[in-house]
């Protein structure tokens, strides 16, 4: 399914920006109807994408060696609403999401340094590099759940 880092990207760079319409829509049932639920299910599934898409940010940035500047872009993009549509489209007409994953050691010197080890191995076995990030991902946000709401209110 997520044949190249620019699909896998792709994806969760709209689906965080459809999280946003959640949580907003969530928002404003909540003010109009007095409906507080549709926040804790919009804020809940927006939470959950927000650390996926942050995770894949990390994953695709890996792989594609980007620099540290368009890695931030690319995770920061996810706290405005809606911004990592264009910042996909930019990395994409940039060339950052151009090729495909990198499953073996090239003569590049960096494909030996560990991390570059690590991620071929885990990129060799994509359920396992699925488990392991819904894992992460599943344990941040049950820490944030327990550490409750932005602003401590809740």
């Amino acid at each position: 399914m997520f044949r190249t880092p620019l699909a896998l990207f792709r994806t969760l760079a709209i689906a965080e920006a459809v999280s946003w319409t959640l949580l907003i829509g969530g928002l404003i049932l909540r003010a109009a109807a007095d409906l507080p639920l549709a926040v804790t299910i919009g804020g809940g599934i927006h939470g959950f994408v927000f650390l996926a898409y942050g995770a894949t940010a990390v994953l695709v940035a890996l792989n594609q060696r980007w620099g540290l500047g368009p890695t931030a872009l690319a995770v920061v993009s996810a706290i405005v609403p809606y911004a990592t549509v264009p910042t996909e489209i930019w990395l994409h007409r940039t060339g950052r999401l151009r090729g495909g994953w990198r499953l073996d050691e090239s003569d590049d010197p960096r494909d030996r340094r560990p991390i570059d080890r690590l991620l071929r191995f885990f990129l060799r076995r994509p359920w396992v590099l699925a488990l392991v990030l819904v894992a992460v991902v599943a344990l941040v946000f049950v820490v944030l759940l327990v550490a409750g709401p932005p602003g401590g209110k809740g």
